[in-house]
C-alpha cells in the first residue's frame, strides 16, 4: 500500500511548486494575505504583504482621583484603510500596581486579569470591574476604557489588545491615583508586620500597601523617614532626605534606602501605606468635654458618622488642606492632628500630620470623625 501511495506523494508535491496548482490551494478566509514559503527568504519566514493592524494610546500615562470616573485612551486602525468594518475581538486586561514589574515578562504577563472583552456590539466585564467600565466608542476606532467608581486597588497596568484573525495587538496604559503616602506602625512599635499583616494594617486604615513609585514621588516631594517599611512590590525601603548616621550614613546621597526582597512572612517592618481622596468629609467633633477612646468612638456614631480612619485623615490634610491644632483620636487607637499652615504651640514648623502615637484608652482627648456623602443625595452626607 505504502508504495501504491508514493507516486501520489510525488505529484502532489510537484503541483504545489506549479502556478496552476498553486491558484487551487485555498488561501486564509481573514482578510489577511500571505505570500508562500517558497517565496521567502529561505529561512522558513513568510513575508507579509497585506493590511496592517495598529494599535495605540497618545497618553500612557494617566492619573485620576478615587471615587471618580477615568478614561483609558487606546484607538486602533488599518494601514491601508479599508472600506468596511471588519470582525474584530477586543480585551483588557490588567496587571495590579502590587505585581507591576520594571518591564513587561512572561510572568508578569501570565497574572493579568480581565476586565473586559467584547466583540462587535456585545461586552462582557469580569470581576471588581463587572458594572464599573465600558467602551467609549466615540469614533470608529476608538477602544478607549472608560472606568467608574476608582477604587484604591484599581491602579496598575493595563493592556488594550485587538485581534483580528492572525492579528493580535495591543498597547500598555498605566493608571495612577493621586493621594499621600504615610508610613504605619503597630500598636506594640516598630517593626512587628509581616508583609500580611502591613497589607492588612494599611486596609484597616481605608489605604493600601504604597508601590515604589508612589513612595519615590512621596521622597521627591520631602517625606524622609527613617524606619523601613514594606512596599506593594515585597520590598522593604524607605526614604531619606537628610542623610545621617542611623539612616544609612551620612556618606550616602539622599534617596531611597532599600532592603530588597524580604521574606513575606518571616521578616517584620513598618508599612508604607497609601491613600487617595475620600468620598466623604473628615472633622473634629465640637463637644462639650474631653472623651475616652470608647466615648469618642460613640459621639461620632451619635453625630452621624463614625470615628476617622488614619488614610482619611492623611487624606484630608493632604488633598484638602484640612488644618486643625487638636488632638483628636482616630480609629485605630492612635491620637493626632492635621497640620497644613504651621504655626506656634502646634508642632514643628513644617506641615504634616501630628502623632502622640498609641497612648491609654483611657486617656481624655478630642475626637476626628467621619461622615460619608450618600451616593444618591450629591453633596448631603450620612
Amino acid at each position: 500500500m505504502l508504495s501504491l501511495l508514493r507516486p501520489l506523494l510525488v505529484i502532489s508535491c510537484w503541483c504545489l511548486l506549479l502556478p496552476s496548482c498553486q491558484s487551487r490551494i485555498s488561501r486564509y478566509n481573514n482578510g489577511f494575505h500571505y505570500q508562500d514559503i517558497s517565496n521567502g527568504n529561505g529561512n522558513g519566514e513568510i513575508y507579509f504583504n497585506g493590511i496592517r493592524l495598529h494599535v495605540e494610546s497618545p497618553q500612557h500615562s494617566v492619573s485620576a482621583t478615587r471615587g471618580s470616573s477615568v478614561t483609558l485612551p487606546c484607538h486602533y486602525h488599518y494601514e491601508p484603510e479599508i472600506d468596511k468594518p471588519r470582525k474584530t475581538r477586543i480585551k483588557w486586561s490588567w496587571v495590579p500596581a502590587n505585581t507591576v514589574a520594571a518591564l513587561p515578562s512572561p510572568d508578569v504577563l501570565a497574572r493579568e486579569t480581565e476586565v473586559m472583552v467584547a466583540m462587535g456590539n456585545r461586552q462582557r466585564s469580569y470581576g471588581n470591574f463587572r458594572g464599573r467600565v465600558r467602551l467609549r466608542r466615540s469614533v470608529p476606532g476608538d477602544l478607549s476604557l472608560v472606568i467608574n467608581e476608582l477604587q484604591l486597588n484599581d491602579t496598575g497596568r493595563y493592556r488594550c489588545e485587538v485581534i483580528d484573525g492572525l492579528e493580535d495587538e495591543s498597547v500598555v496604559v498605566e493608571l495612577e491615583l493621586r493621594g499621600v503616602v504615610f508610613p504605619y506602625h503597630s500598636q506594640k512599635g516598630r517593626y512587628h508586620f509581616n508583609f500580611f499583616g502591613a497589607q492588612q494594617a494599611c486596609q484597616d486604615q481605608d489605604a493600601t500597601l504604597a508601590t515604589f513609585e508612589q513612595l519615590f514621588s512621596a521622597w521627591e516631594e520631602g517625606l524622609d523617614w527613617c524606619n523601613a517599611g514594606w512596599l506593594a512590590d515585597g520590598t522593604v525601603q524607605y526614604p531619606i532626605t537628610v542623610p545621617r548616621e542611623g539612616c544609612g550614613g551620612i556618606e550616602l546621597a539622599p534617596g531611597l534606602r532599600s532592603y530588597g526582597q524580604r521574606h513575606r512572612f518571616l521578616h517584620t517592618y513598618d508599612a508604607f501605606c497609601f491613600s487617595a481622596s475620600i468620598k466623604g468629609s473628615v472633622y473634629f467633633l465640637k463637644h462639650p468635654t474631653k472623651l475616652n477612646f470608647t466615648e469618642a468612638a460613640q459621639a461620632c456614631v451619635s453625630d452621624g458618622g463614625q470615628i476617622a480612619r488614619v488614610g482619611q485623615l492623611y487624606a484630608a490634610w493632604r488633598l484638602l488642606g484640612f488644618d486643625r491644632c487638636d488632638a483628636g483620636w482616630l480609629a485605630d487607637g492612635s491620637v493626632r492632628y492635621p497640620i497644613t499652615k504651621p504655626r506656634a504651640n502646634c508642632g514643628p514648623m513644617e506641615p504634616g500630620v501630628r502623632s502622640f502615637g498609641f497612648p491609654p484608652l483611657s486617656l481624655k482627648s478630642g475626637v476626628y470623625c467621619y461622615r460619608q456623602i450618600d451616593r444618591n443625595n450629591t453633596g448631603k452626607t450620612i
